[in-house]
């Protein structure tokens, strides 16, 4: 028989053993259940989220450090790369009149071949005929300042006071050194000419290289894509790769040669307006606007800027020689408000901010040539976007700016 203490009663409250029938050890174990079924999944989220959190930074400072590095070789290796993006875009262009050519049994080779002789007589009857108003106005260039101080003199007045007093600091400042015998070192910049004579090795070799890069591109046909998408996982993803090689090539086709045909016949009023009014060699202001007409709203500034300081020195009145920058403006406006946005339409349209951005950060990367090839560039993004379901983002973007239909739809959610 088993003595009494060994077993515990109810009423002891040192013993931990509770009956099965206890209400209070149900109730205890159903806490401590729920608070582990509650703490479990959070602890499971908190550490989900902090992993995911890692993840997150680990592939933007991968993202980040990657186009650090394409960005130093891009600017690092221009001399190669813009030959070879020139002679992409030339490629979209005129691929389709090749593909056209070889429908009727012409041979690629040969409508390629025809296509590069053609833009390099272009280039070198453009170089002939532009180089002797382009000296003329190099030589002249201290002439045509004299000019413009002249005209602009109630203007520069209170710059030359400014100079003036500068000039006399810096004479008291030599007179007070008192130091007869200090070589005075002028140091004398390289003119234009100069540079122009020391840089054009290297442009003549770009050109050759994107002309005869543009020869093969042309010449091998849809080769090319073929051998791009062949890198994707599957038959469907290849198919729809090539679908949108196609299309993307299509696109910017159409609107290149569009803008390449308006700028032309802005061109040719520009330059017969300034033959009108009697300014001298419109063929080159001409020439002048449809090539700045490529960079759109910066490219019309600099052009009525130009023209504006060639009225001003080569005009009688001040009247006449506002005429010519209105004229341009005029133009230009006309174009840009009315001409582009009828022919080329709103689906490959992209806002100001965009082509501000990309027009200043390809001008500091590349120069001159990164300015023509800004907005080129901005069409191919935004063909390629218009295309990529996952890049809506990218495609609201560079996007133009719709205020009415945005109003629209916030009315509409609400």
């Amino acid at each position: 028989m088993s003595s009494p203490c060994a077993v515990g009663t109810p009423s002891d409250p040192s013993n931990t053993t509770r009956s099965p029938n206890d209400p209070n050890a149900a109730a205890n174990q159903a806490a401590v259940d729920q608070a582990d079924t509650v703490n479990g999944p959070n602890q499971t989220r908190v550490a989900g989220s902090r992993a995911l959190i890692y993840r997150r930074a680990r592939t933007i400072s991968v993202i980040g450090t990657f186009g650090i590095l394409t960005l130093g070789c891009l600017y690092v290796a221009q001399s190669l790369v813009l030959p070879v993006i020139m002679a992409f875009l030339l490629s979209l262009v005129f691929s389709p009149v090749v593909r056209t050519l070889a429908q009727f049994r012409i041979p690629r080779s040969i409508t390629a071949l025809t296509i590069v002789l053609g833009l390099s007589a272009s280039v070198i009857a453009g170089i002939y005929g532009l180089s002797g108003p382009v000296s003329g106005w190099i030589d002249e260039a201290p002439q045509i300042e004299q000019r413009l101080r002249l005209r602009l003199a109630d203007l520069s007045e209170p710059l030359d006071k400014l100079r003036d007093a500068q000039q006399q600091v810096a004479e008291a400042t030599d007179q007070n050194s008192g130091d007869e015998n200090v070589q005075k070192v002028v140091v004398t910049e390289p003119n234009l000419i100069s540079q122009a004579a020391e840089g054009a090795p290297d442009i003549l070799a770009g050109i050759a290289l994107m002309l005869v890069l543009l020869l093969f591109i042309l010449s091998a046909g849809d080769l090319v894509y073929e051998k791009l998408v062949r890198a994707l996982p599957t038959f469907g993803d290849r198919r729809k790769g090539l679908r949108i090689a196609h299309d993307v090539e299509r696109e910017v086709s159409r609107y290149l040669a569009t803008i390449t045909a308006i700028n032309i016949m802005l061109g040719l009023v520009v330059g017969t307006l300034m033959a009108i009014i009697g300014l001298p060699n419109p063929i080159l202001w001409g020439i002048a606007a449809a090539v700045l007409n490529y960079v759109p709203i910066l490219g019309a500034l600099t052009g009525i800027a130009i023209v504006a300081v060639v009225g001003l020195v080569s005009m009688q009145t001040t009247s006449e020689a506002l005429l010519a920058p209105a004229l341009y403006f005029v133009c230009t406006a006309l174009e840009g408000q009315i001409i582009t946005p009828a022919l080329v339409g709103n689906r490959l349209r992209i806002n100001s901010i965009a082509i501000i951005l990309a027009v200043a950060f390809w001008g500091w990367m590349w120069g001159v040539v990164g300015i023509l090839v800004a907005v080129p560039l901005l069409i191919v993004s935004r063909v390629i976007a218009n295309h990529v379901d996952g890049l809506g983002g990218l495609r609201e973007l560079l996007g133009p700016h719709h205020h009415g239909n945005q109003g629209n739809n916030l009315a509409r959610s609400k």
